[in-house]
């Protein structure tokens, strides 16, 4: 492996991808922008370590990821809060801290357990994973199938050179989601007309639950039926992450980092982008709440 620093999977736990921030302006080539499904944990991490906030790092989904240092590194974990630890090559374990600066000794191995809350961490190493990029991006795309593989035992992950500037600081302190109810804020969406006149009401009378069908595609909810008023469907229209899609079932589909450029159902209504990290964060059981706003 020579000189450079290297990250090594030996277990990449139930779902691990590499991201950064995407590949924004291809939907006119039908190429989505994908990238982290919670960008404000991603660029957190980067901060925290000094390197450009939409540096490649590793997003882990339900924990269970375990990897040795090849050169020593220094990283930062944040997102879901998941037991962690650092074996050094003697063997003796320590525990390490959430949103905060963590060095990785060569040799070393980094384990994360599962987080008891949220869905997706971010592993992020000083100077970024230097995977190779396809179309200015290092993001897997799960849905288009772009970007590198994801990771299995043995893959070799090499790591940038470091930025010129250092860490400012070690720890980023912040609160943890209340508990309860994830609360989302939402706007009308371009077509709430083909829904009954309390359709929006519904959609925010009661919580939705996300089903176990969800990924970085989106994520199928179940609570009240949005009714629709207008029979047939759409010509294909372009979709945003956050958007609402509701089919025949009248169950919206929430849509995530990996959702298509285009869809064929009426979208009723759409998260507010600086909401749309909260959403990535909801697992399978979680209970959803939409606020309307205008």
């Amino acid at each position: 492996m020579g000189d450079r620093a290297v990250l090594e999977v030996l277990t990449p736990g139930p779902m691990t991808t590499v991201q950064d921030l995407g590949r924004p302006g291809l939907g006119d080539l039908g190429v989505g922008r994908s990238g982290a499904a919670d960008r404000d944990a991603l660029r957190l991490a980067n901060r925290l370590l000094a390197n450009p906030e939409g540096a490649a790092a590793l997003e882990v989904t339900m924990g269970g990821l375990a990897v040795r240092a090849h050169g020593h590194l220094l990283v930062a974990l944040t997102g879901a809060r998941c037991p962690a630890t650092v074996t050094d090559p003697a063997g003796r374990t320590r525990g390490i801290g959430h949103r905060a600066v963590e060095c990785l000794p060569a040799g070393g191995v980094l384990r994360l357990g599962h987080p008891p809350r949220g869905l997706r961490t971010y592993l992020a190493v000083r100077g970024g994973l230097a995977v190779e990029p396809v179309l200015g991006s290092r993001s897997t795309d799960t849905m288009a199938g772009l970007g590198p593989p994801r990771p299995v035992p043995g893959s070799l992950l090499p790591i940038g050179p470091p930025p010129e500037a250092f860490p400012l600081v070690d720890l980023a302190p912040a609160p943890e989601p209340p508990p309860g109810d994830t609360v989302l804020e939402v706007l009308p969406g371009p077509r709430d007309d083909w829904f009954a006149g309390d359709a929006l009401d519904a959609l925010c009378s009661e919580p939705y639950e996300v089903t176990p069908d969800s990924d970085r595609v989106g994520m199928r909810l179940r609570g009240p039926k949005l009714t629709r008023t207008r029979d047939g469907e759409l010509p294909p229209e372009g979709m945003v992450p956050g958007a609402l899609q509701v089919p025949p079932s009248g169950q919206p589909t929430l849509f995530l980092a990996d959702h298509p450029v285009t869809g064929g159902y009426p979208v009723i209504a759409v998260v507010r982008t600086h909401h749309v990290p909260q959403a990535a964060q909801a697992r399978p059981g979680d209970r959803i709440r939409f606020r309307l706003t205008r």
